[in-house]
């Protein structure tokens, strides 16, 4: 028998998530210099990982030969006096991504129903097939999620809802108000997953630790992936009540977060200037794309995070070009956005250069 006759219809019908293209391969396919090539699709930190995570990191490679601590126990106890949350309340995974993977094996199942974005982060897609689940994917008019929808998309199926604040891909930002406001408005058998990667960017973020508190079905995810640098490491952490988290913890498996994922992460957590200073430079970068898009006469979008939206006529094609000049970009045809490119926010060279590149295709 052949193997699309055994194996799961859900993997048959689950769509593949592509990354970000490397370095390495587009050196290869278009024969150019690594050195020369600028990775501005995949929102990784610019100014490279934390100081003080890399110093952590080194002290940390005589180890390498024993396991990692399961219960990421010195980890859990500095998040738990950096939140005012008792340490059971967290939960870890390899990369916030991983997390998401657990919730969908915790809360859905055949037939169970999770509403999220239409342009929202395509994981949330993902969980729900491999689980047997039914996605109601909410369109979102202006690249903004309308709340109002989405609550109408749940029912008495719905097990999840996900919101990632400010979105991926579109970045845009739902004030603390009315994310309170829906939170409060779901019925009790919902679970909300509050998906906080690129909250960090953001002066005044979203905190919802008071639902939690009230017992509200919120999880809050944070990854050290963005800000802090780290995403070659991939460790992330979520947020709830402990009853929550402690099913969560069920579906890990046993040392899913590697000694130096850890260590890192420590050692970032004290890296307030490295915080500080990403942040300015993301704003800064921001800024410069806007006034070059508005010379440009583009339509583009940029609220939060550290990525911009920009639509180019035959976006698709306009990307492959950008990388015959070493600028990688991000196409958006798998989240229905077959015209828009997202670009992450670089350093003030690096954003001069990808501006300049993609001027040049515009002429």
């Amino acid at each position: 028998m052949k193997p699309d006759k055994i194996v799961k219809k859900q993997i048959l019908n689950l769509p593949v998530y592509e990354t970000g293209k490397p370095i390495e391969y587009v050196a290869r396919e278009f024969g150019l210099d690594p050195d020369g090539i600028l990775k501005m699709a995949s929102n990784e930190n610019p100014l490279g990982a934390s100081p003080k995570a890399v110093e952590a990191v080194k002290k940390r490679l005589g180890t390498l030969n024993y396991y990692p601590d399961g219960g990421c126990y010195e980890l859990r106890q500095k998040l738990s006096k950096k939140w005012g949350l008792a340490p059971a309340q967290f939960a870890f995974g390899n990369g916030s991504n991983e997390i998401l993977e657990f919730i969908a094996q915790c809360f859905v199942g055949d037939g169970d129903e999770t509403v999220f974005g239409a342009q929202s982060f395509i994981v949330y897609k993902l969980a729900t097939i491999f689980m047997g689940g039914v996605c109601r994917s909410v369109p979102m008019p202006g690249l903004k999620y309308d709340l109002d929808a989405m609550r109408d998309a749940v029912t008495d199926r719905t097990k999840v809802v996900f919101m990632t604040n400010p979105n991926n891909p579109t970045g845009c930002v739902v004030p603390q108000a009315e994310v309170e406001n829906f939170v409060r408005s779901l019925p009790e058998h919902v679970i909300f997953c509050y998906d906080e990667a690129y909250t960090e960017y953001q002066e005044n973020p979203v905190d919802l630790r008071n639902l939690i508190a009230e017992g509200r079905n919120v999880i809050c995810l944070r990854t050290f992936s963005k800000i802090y640098g780290l995403a070659g490491l991939r460790i992330g952490y979520s947020y709830s009540s402990e009853e929550i988290a402690g099913y969560i913890n069920r579906a890990r498996e046993p040392f899913n977060v590697n000694s130096l994922a850890q260590a890192a992460a420590l050692a970032a957590l004290d890296d307030d200037d490295f915080v500080r200073r990403s942040r300015e430079v993301n704003n800064a970068g921001r800024k410069q794309f806007v006034e070059a898009f508005e010379k440009l006469g583009l339509e583009y979008f940029s609220d939060g995070a550290n990525f911009v939206m920009v639509k180019v006529a035959d976006a698709p094609q306009k990307f492959v070009e950008m990388q015959k000049r070493g600028v990688i970009v991000r196409p958006n045809v798998g989240y229905g956005l077959p015209d828009w490119l997202r670009i992450t926010i670089g350093k003030p060279e690096q954003n001069e250069r990808c501006i300049g590149e993609l001027a040049k295709l515009l002429k």
